[in-house]
């Protein structure tokens, strides 16, 4: 009986963690729809708990932001002693993270993207960003390996490789709002080579060709990690294919409507229509039943190689042998017969 009110508390605090993900994520809600029901339900609390903790310090320059991040590393830290505070969101974390395994090196990692947020960092260039885009959407790639039981280092690697060019697609759409917000994450340098000044356009933002020339730049630089992830979605197990595709089509598709646009993401934010959105839904369909891989290997990004090895770390300890019950017994006796060996020592000695 215990057991089975134990499962529907589960279930519930799930379900609270589906109407998050369908409330401030249709997208990955959507996607999410085709993965397997073993791993929906982790993921989903997953991606809760991400996308609270990021609206929680989305705001650059506020003091009350920083306390409000130490206030979720108290959370964190509650989660993996297995004492989550009494919140859906955070039970339902906890039992993924004693269920799957979830090395907290990762979302400590996702909180660093988070502080880089409310210091207002400006990337310097693509590899700054893409150490950016590792915490805070590549940590979500690995971890996601991680529910699929994925942790081989290709594959978490390419599933990195997936969340970094989610977040490169969502910051080409979201130009316009995130400077309204006196954010900036376009690389620095690539500014500077178009002509632009970035404290000047970001005192009063507006489209131009230049502007445009950077978004498509970086949006080509998300298409070529889609591609990568290619390979790692076909060596997923066959049931999850499906979702994971469904993902990286559907992301790709808001970074594609962007460029349609000429990388106009100024005036208004790119939506894809449902019915652009059901040939992506049909498309990666396609890809996910034939899964093809190239072939070809490619190292982890630098700025993901960290993430790649907390998984692999996590490995290594998993596998470490456990000592069998007669090696315990064993230790126990020899202690006993130490322990009595010096007594006896002391009694002959006065």
């Amino acid at each position: 009986m215990q057991q089975k009110s134990g499962a529907a508390e589960l279930a519930a605090d799930i379900a609270a963690c589906r109407r998050v993900l369908r409330r401030e994520s249709r997208t990955f809600h959507a996607a999410s729809l085709l993965l397997p029901t073993r791993v929906r339900g982790p993921a989903s609390a997953l991606y809760a708990f991400c996308r609270l903790a990021d609206d929680a310090v989305d705001c650059p320059g506020d003091r009350s932001a920083a306390e409000r991040l130490d206030r979720l590393r108290l959370r964190l830290e509650r989660i993996y002693a297995g004492r989550p505070l009494p919140s859906p969101v955070d039970r339902a974390l906890t039992d993924a993270v004693e269920r799957f395994g979830i090395p907290r090196r990762i979302l400590e990692a996702l909180f660093e993207g988070f502080e880089w947020d409310i210091e207002g960092r400006r990337p310097a260039d693509l590899g700054e960003l893409q150490a950016y885009a590792a915490r805070v959407a590549g940590t979500v790639g690995a971890m996601m390996a991680v529910l699929m039981g994925q942790r081989s280092p290709d594959v978490v690697a390419r599933a990195c490789d997936l969340g970094v060019a989610m977040q490169l697609s969502n910051i080409a759409r979201d130009v316009g709002e995130d400077a309204r917000m006196g954010r900036l994450y376009l690389p620095l340098d690539w500014l500077q080579e178009a002509g632009i000044d970035p404290d000047a356009w970001l005192a009063s933002p507006c489209f131009t060709e230049a502007l445009g020339s950077v978004v498509l730049r970086l949006l080509s630089a998300a298409d070529t990690l889609y591609r990568r992830a290619d390979d790692g979605i076909a060596r997923l197990p066959a049931d999850c294919r499906p979702g994971i595709s469904a993902a990286r089509h559907l992301y790709a598709g808001i970074g594609h409507e962007v460029a349609f646009r000429g990388g106009n993401s100024i005036a208004s934010r790119a939506v894809v229509p449902r019915s652009r959105k059901a040939r992506l839904l049909g498309r990666s369909l396609v890809a996910a039943a034939a899964g093809r891989c190239s072939g070809t290997a490619h190292p982890p990004l630098e700025a993901t190689r960290f993430l790649v090895e907390a998984v692999a770390a996590s490995v290594a300890a998993e596998e470490t042998p456990a000592q069998s019950p007669d090696q315990v017994i064993w230790l126990i006796t020899l202690f006993e017969r130490l322990e009595r060996g010096q007594r006896a020592a002391l009694q002959r000695h006065g």
